[in-house]
């Protein structure tokens, strides 16, 4: 098996993921998983859908993370693993799916508006 590449989104960060067949080594910019993802339930989060499929230990994971906060690459990062998982095997997709990790999260933070001090919020009005 050759490398199988995908890209995840996730509010502004980026994701690029590289799987090939392996031992269930996950590799980020250079790091491992638990060093990248000091947290358990983030690390969790990136491990939803090699777990949800039983494949955890079958293929190798190097990642490369731009942009965005730790919440936020971790969730790109899963949905890159989610889609490599199905270049590899398209009738994985419905269980992917039924989980909610085939679907980009298209939320991303309104602009500050000119005249405004932030998106939504006005200046103080006053009549007089």
């Amino acid at each position: 098996m050759e490398k199988i590449n995908a890209i995840g989104r996730r509010k502004a960060a980026v994701a690029r993921v590289y799987l090939t067949e392996g031992t269930g080594k996950i590799t980020i910019d250079r790091r491992s998983l638990d060093v990248y993802f000091p947290s358990s339930i983030l690390q969790y989060v990136v491990l939803q859908p090699l777990n949800t499929l039983g494949v955890a230990d079958k293929y190798d994971i190097y990642a490369h993370i731009d942009g965005g906060g730790y919440k936020g690459q971790a969730e790109a990062l899963r949905l890159a693993i989610s889609r490599a998982l199905v270049k590899i095997n398209p009738e994985d997709k419905p269980a992917l799916r039924a989980e909610g990790f085939m679907t980009r999260d298209a939320r991303v933070v309104e602009r500050k508006k000119p005249g405004q001090p932030k998106a939504r919020k006005r200046f103080q009005f006053s009549k007089r």
